[in-house]
C-alpha cells in the first residue's frame, strides 16, 4: 500500500507546534524576567 504525504501530515504538524510553543513559552517567561528586572532596577534607583 503506498504512503500519502498527507498520512504523516499530522506527526509533522504536531512536531512543528510543539517546538512552535516550545520557543514561544521561552520567550514568554523571558519576558515576564525581565520585567521583573526593569521593575526592581526602578525602585532601587528611586530609593
Amino acid at each position: 500500500m503506498e504512503q500519502h504525504w498527507s498520512d504523516f501530515f499530522p506527526y509533522i504538524f504536531m512536531g512543528v507546534k510543539v517546538i512552535a510553543l516550545g520557543i514561544a513559552g521561552f520567550f514568554a517567561v523571558k519576558w515576564h524576567f525581565d520585567q521583573d528586572k526593569k521593575l526592581k532596577a526602578k525602585e532601587q534607583k528611586e530609593s
